[in-house]
């Protein structure tokens, strides 16, 4: 069975940091592009950062460019979403998912993804 499980979110203050991983089940993720999601309470979900499967090549979304970092650890099948100088507006459900169509870059739109976990709660608080 292939799953994605996300842990790391928590409550944090602003200014703060946090790293989420993305641990797969029953496949691969090095041959997999990974994205990472979120949606806050009342919005859609949007991408944040995601990894290309071939090259590695990372994207990030403007909102956390300078701010999140996202890596692999193909030993552990996981990959990581690094995330510093949290604000208020971080605040959301985070996801992670993957895909193996053969494709350019990565992407940060929901197709397509093919495979999703759970989601983890961030929230930045004082």
């Amino acid at each position: 069975q292939l799953q994605l499980v996300e842990s790391g979110g928590g409550l944090v203050q602003p200014g703060g940091s946090l790293r989420l991983s993305c641990a797969a089940s029953g496949f691969t993720l090095e041959y997999y592009d990974i994205g990472w999601f979120r949606q806050a309470p009342g919005k859609e979900r949007e991408g944040v950062s995601c990894v290309q499967s071939s090259s590695s090549s990372t994207r990030n979304a403007d909102s956390v460019k300078g701010r999140f970092t996202i890596s692999r650890d193909n030993a552990k099948n996981t990959v990581y979403l690094q995330m510093n100088s949290l604000k208020p507006e971080d605040t959301a459900i985070y996801y992670c998912a993957a895909q193996r169509r053969v494709m350019g870059l990565c992407v940060m739109y929901e197709w397509p993804y093919d495979y999703w976990g759970q989601g983890t709660q961030v929230t930045v608080s004082s």
